[in-house]
C-alpha cells in the first residue's frame, strides 16, 4: 500500500518557526524553508527582507496524506501563529511575514477556504483572520543556512524565546501527532 504524497505551502511569520513545528509531525517527509507569492525570480533572503520582492517567507511541507491530512496540516497552522495580524508576527514586521496559504490544487483551495472560515468562526482569536489564500505559482528554496534552522541552532536566543514555546505548545496540544 502506498501513501498519497502531497505538498502544502504555508507562511505564518518567520519560516524557522513554522518549519520547526512541521518537522516534528508524523507523516511529514520533508519541510523546506523558502519564498513564494512575490514578483522577483530567485530572491535572496536579504532581498525578501527588504520588502521589495513581494515574497513571503514560507515552508513547503511534503507529507503522506494517509498519515496526516491537509486538513490536519491546516488545523495546526491556525493554532501555530496569529493569523489576524496583517504583515507581521510578533516583533517580525513586513509583508514577508504575512499569513498565507499557497494552494497546489483547486481541492486544496476549497479545503483552505473552508478551514479558514471554521477557524475564523471558532472564536480562536478576538479579531478576524487576514490570511491570504492563493494558488502557488513558484516556490524558491531559501539558502541552505535557513534549512532546519531550529534543529541546527536550538540554543540561539531567537530559538529559545520564540520557537521553543511553539514546540512546547505542539507537544501539549498535538502529542499524538508527533514523531
Amino acid at each position: 500500500m502506498s501513501n498519497k504524497i502531497e505538498k502544502a505551502t504555508l507562511g505564518g511569520g518567520c519560516f524557522w518557526c513554522i518549519e520547526a513545528v512541521y518537522q516534528n509531525l508524523k507523516g511529514v517527509q520533508k519541510v523546506e524553508s523558502g519564498y513564494a507569492a512575490g514578483k522577483t525570480d530567485n530572491p535572496t533572503y536579504e532581498q525578501v527582507c527588504s520588502g521589495m520582492t513581494g515574497h513571503a517567507e514560507v515552508v513547503q511541507i511534503t507529507f503522506e496524506h494517509d498519515v496526516i491530512s491537509y486538513e490536519e496540516i491546516l488545523y495546526i497552522f491556525w493554532r501555530l501563529h496569529d493569523p489576524t495580524q496583517l504583515d507581521r508576527q510578533g516583533a517580525d514586521r513586513g509583508t514577508q511575514y504575512r499569513s498565507i496559504i499557497l494552494t497546489h490544487s483547486s481541492e486544496q483551495k476549497e479545503i483552505a477556504e473552508k478551514s479558514r472560515h471554521e477557524a475564523d468562526t471558532a472564536g480562536l482569536y478576538p479579531h478576524p483572520i487576514v490570511t491570504e489564500i492563493e494558488p502557488l505559482t513558484v516556490f524558491y528554496q531559501a539558502e541552505i543556512h535557513h534549512q532546519s534552522y531550529y534543529s541546527n541552532n536550538s540554543n540561539q536566543p531567537y530559538c529559545r524565546v520564540i520557537i521553543d514555546p511553539k514546540i512546547q505548545k505542539l507537544k501539549r496540544d498535538f502529542g499524538d501527532k508527533l514523531v
